[in-house]
């Protein structure tokens, strides 16, 4: 092989490094912005917990960021092993944050799932629990009308010893 040729080779090993190396960045930076958005994981306009649990959910989506991050991973790898990369730690501590990130984010998403089929259970539990409050309703419905119906006798029983007071009153006069 002639001097020439071993140059145009080392030549083209050289863009084909800084090509892998810039789809390995490429693909990272497409990765962390395929990730949820913070502010999505954050705010919420919900009504009730299980509309911010549902929303939440939604948003807990790393999205295509793990296709991005297999493709970084398999471009690195190449580069690697044709030790393509002069320096390549910040590349592999890159892509290592982008994997946690998107564990991160496949087990909070995992975790509010669970609590969105557990919350209406509890809700429904809850108001199951304690004293059942038809029973306390009738029954204080029940004392209610035992209540009026004492205070009607009594408001009678005034009125009887009215009535007897009265008409007493009336042979005390008709008697004079």
């Amino acid at each position: 092989m002639s001097q020439a040729t071993f140059g145009d080779d080392e030549e083209l090993f050289g863009e084909a490094a800084n090509e892998m190396r810039a789809d390995v960045e490429s693909s990272l930076e497409d990765g962390w912005a395929a990730l949820p958005d913070a502010d999505d994981v954050w705010e919420t306009d919900a009504d009730n917990v299980l509309g911010v649990l549902n929303g939440l959910n939604s948003a807990l989506d790393a999205g295509d960021a793990e296709e991005h991050l297999r493709d970084a991973k398999k471009w690195f790898t190449m580069g690697q092993r044709a030790d393509a990369f002069e320096d390549a730690d910040d590349l592999e501590a890159e892509i290592g944050n982008l994997e946690d990130a998107i564990a991160d984010i496949t087990e909070a998403g995992e975790q509010v799932g669970e609590l969105t089929s557990t919350i209406p259970a509890l809700r429904g539990t809850l108001e199951d629990a304690g004293p059942d409050t038809d029973a306390d309703a009738d029954a204080d419905t029940a004392d209610e009308a035992e209540d009026a119906a004492d205070e009607d006798e009594e408001g009678e029983e005034e009125e009887a010893e009215a009535d007897a007071d009265a008409d007493e009153d009336e042979s005390d006069e008709d008697e004079e």
